[in-house]
């Protein structure tokens, strides 16, 4: 990624639509900026977070903006392979959204192995961004966008949301 370039700096600070407290570079969709500095283009490629993502259009409409700013036509491609996982967050993003009242999501760890799913018996455990408590209850599957579940702490009583990992 050129990051030294003021078109690819504007992209990578442009904050998700659905959680804004993390850019889409904290968030891991951002997949490449490839600046032309002669021809004045920029090919940016991000990666929804699930397909159907109903992000992506404001996005991709927002890289065009703000590469027009600088000056630059955009090419935005989507590139669906391989599919996002919230291993690509960065310790910054998943900061942002515990400073926001988000428990950020743990590693998934999926690595290139394609044989039998090892299943155990484990408690999943989301600790409060609120008050650091592992004491804490789902409440609803699906919290306010599909990629997050609502949760209640226990010990403080205060509700909020859990990015799933995936």
């Amino acid at each position: 990624m050129a990051v030294d370039s003021a078109v690819a700096q504007a992209i990578s600070r442009i904050p998700d639509p659905e959680v804004p407290v993390v850019s889409i570079a904290d968030l891991g969709i951002l997949r490449s900026v490839e600046v032309d500095e002669q021809a004045h283009t920029v090919a940016v490629t991000i990666t929804p977070t699930y397909s159907g993502c109903p992000a992506m259009e404001a996005i991709a409409s927002r890289i065009a903006f703000e590469a027009d700013l600088q000056g630059y036509a955009a090419e935005i491609r989507t590139q669906l392979s391989p599919a996002w996982t919230t291993d690509w967050m960065t310790d910054d993003g998943r900061e942002a959204l515990r400073r926001f009242g988000i428990a950020p999501p743990g590693a998934v760890g999926q690595g290139e192995s394609r044989g039998p799913v090892p299943v155990g018996i484990s408690r999943h455990v989301v600790t409060c961004p609120h008050c650091g408590s592992a004491d804490t209850t789902e409440i609803s599957h699906f919290g306010s966008t599909a990629c997050k579940a609502l949760r209640r702490c226990n010990a403080c009583l205060e509700p909020f949301d859990e990015f799933k990992a995936i």
